[in-house]
């Protein structure tokens, strides 16, 4: 039995910087010159992972088949990476554009900031800058290339105002904005991008909150423990999303991220030793909670959240990653306590080796972002 739960366990890990796929952040900074207005554009993105051509719908680049070649461009210095890859890079480059009614604006590249090898279990983000003269006063539209994943793009005023903020899925364009005033984006639609960021960050890119929210479904899958192991969950990461993205509260995920792997064992291995909910459990998934919410925070910090809806921004996100939760208990009992919850052998069978299977991956992880 043990052979196999570690044969399982080595098909499930994740190995070494193995990196999540996130979006591109472009800024759109606008400014005056001589009474002509201009702009400068700075797009934070994964180099590698466009280079490689991981397809964006894996939740990270260690499931995608090109995997081993983000490795390999993961390893290059970066005068190694522009020049053997100078007819990509350039390729990309080509497929941005700032375009109006009469205008496809030239972007005129300023640098291209490759950072050194250093951490390789840390995305190295690739800044490219542009500049962007002569602007028009008249609406505009922002264009990101297809292939390159979804992008957040941010225009700021001369007064460095957020006029406008747009979440743009790969090979699609932005709505018309103004770079004097601000478009102000329907808040059905805001609600739903920030519901839906919320929701991708668990399903199918959170396989540690997954895991963490299937070994409190281990411990029972009876409907009143595991309420009551979930609220406690929600209300604990909800304190500290908000307080995160606030920044009343700032841990280094550093610290944050090895401890979320350790709370991933921790309850899992809770669960080989009992089959009730102890008086201390609640405690711990609350204490434990709190460090899922400064993950969350983190991601969302990332991502950046428009000056003009926060509030709703913030409180959709919690809502899509509330039902990302959801979602993989309703899976859980459907796939595994509806078929095998009545049979004399469940704990044994089930809850036990999937519980050390969910314990040895915590640990791994623990061990891995510590390193």
């Amino acid at each position: 039995m043990f052979l196999k739960i570690l044969v399982i366990f080595l098909f499930f890990i994740s190995p070494s910087y193995s990196h999540e796929l996130r979006p591109a952040i472009a800024n759109l900074n606008v400014y005056e010159k001589d009474n002509v207005l201009n702009a400068n554009l700075s797009i934070r993105l994964n180099l590698e992972s466009i280079i490689a051509e991981i397809d964006f719908d894996h939740s990270n680049t260690e499931f995608s088949e090109k995997s081993n070649e983000y490795k390999k461009l993961r390893n290059m210095n970066s005068d190694e990476l522009l020049k053997e890859h100078n007819f990509k890079i350039k390729e990309l480059v080509n497929n941005i554009h700032l375009l109006s009614s009469n205008h496809d604006y030239n972007l005129s590249l300023k640098n291209i900031n490759i950072p050194e090898v250093g951490n390789l279990d840390i995305i190295r983000d690739t800044i490219i800058n542009f500049d962007i003269k002569n602007l028009k006063n008249e609406e505009h539209i922002f264009y990101w290339g297809e292939n390159y994943g979804p992008i957040i793009l941010r225009v700021n005023s001369v007064e460095n105002e957020d006029l406008y903020s747009k979440l743009i899925e790969s090979g699609k364009q932005s709505d018309s904005f103004s770079l004097l005033t601000k478009t102000n984006l329907k808040v059905s639609e805001n609600i739903k991008t920030y519901i839906d960021l919320g929701f991708k960050h668990i399903i199918p890119k959170g396989l540690d909150h997954i895991l963490f929210v299937l070994a409190l479904f281990l411990l029972s899958s009876k409907l009143r423990p595991l309420i009551l192991q979930v609220s406690i969950f929600t209300l604990s990461h909800t304190i500290t999303l908000f307080l995160g993205v606030f920044d009343i509260i700032n841990i280094s995920p550093q610290i944050v991220e090895p401890l979320i792997a350790l709370s991933i064992c921790f309850v899992a291995i809770e669960n080989l030793f009992t089959e009730k909910l102890m008086k201390l459990r609640p405690y711990i998934i609350f204490f434990f909670g709190l460090l899922h919410g400064l993950g969350f925070a983190g991601i969302l910090n990332d991502i950046g959240v428009s000056e003009g809806a926060f509030i709703i921004s913030l409180i959709s996100f919690n809502l899509g990653v509330e039902l990302g939760q959801i979602g993989v208990i309703i899976l859980s009992y459907l796939f595994i306590a509806l078929i095998f919850q009545k049979k004399k052998w469940y704990r044994n069978r089930v809850t036990k080796p999937l519980s050390m299977i969910i314990a040895l991956i915590g640990f791994y992880w623990f061990i891995q972002r510590l390193i």
